[in-house]
């Protein structure tokens, strides 16, 4: 892999934004964590929890760290940053989205109990939608083609199958948690229970 390749993986790699108070709130590109850095809008945050301005931030070390090149030496990327002004608290609300939908269920039909790719399966109305049944979190799951097809428009029981568990509406922190994943960059690890990346989905129309 060439200098210039791996420069641009890590610029097109992603930067955790924090509130003043330490709240993740958004989630930036590391072009753009640089920027904000640089004009004095934020601080980088290091393991310890430490934060540093553009000048402190370009003395520290790079040794096994993420870096990219200046005119004259390297600087660390800045994988969390703290807006130095901003003390709004992010929405706490998982939006209701497809994308939502398939994390909740974990790309798994709620019928057979499959996992399957997301172009293979389908969002179902537990309850038909001719029957009255809404389009909310409470009445949509995954469902493979092939049990989208058995059931058809009828009520599940009444085509012999059976929800492997009733749909929910997620809780906010464990979701995105789980949504975000603790494998994304270790340094998001203590502050992703308060990242809501649903915020930034399409919604769904609801009833």
């Amino acid at each position: 892999m060439t200098a210039s390749v791996a420069q641009t993986q890590v610029l097109s790699g992603k930067t955790l934004v924090l509130n003043k108070a330490y709240l993740p709130i958004h989630v930036t590109t590391v072009p753009r964590a640089f920027s904000l850095l640089y004009r004095g809008v934020a601080r980088a945050v290091d393991e310890e929890y430490r934060t540093f301005d553009f000048s402190s931030w370009l003395e520290l070390s790079t040794v096994g760290c993420d870096s990219v090149g200046l005119v004259d030496r390297l600087i660390r990327v800045p994988r969390v940053i703290l807006l130095v002004y901003f003390d709004r608290v992010p929405r706490r609300r998982v939006r209701f989205s497809r994308h939502n939908i398939f994390v909740r269920d974990a790309s798994t039909c709620q019928y057979c109990g499959r996992r399957l790719p997301r172009n293979e399966l389908n969002l179902d109305h537990v309850v038909p939608r001719s029957s009255g049944g809404l389009t909310n979190w409470e009445n949509i799951v995954c469902s493979c083609l092939s049990c989208n097809r058995r059931k058809g428009g009828q009520m599940p029981a009444r085509v012999g199958m059976k929800l492997i568990r009733p749909p929910h509406r997620p809780q906010w922190s464990p979701f995105i948690a789980k949504q975000v994943g603790p494998e994304r960059y270790h340094e998001w690890r203590p502050f992703l229970s308060g990242v809501d990346t649903a915020y930034w989905n399409v919604e769904l129309d609801s009833d």
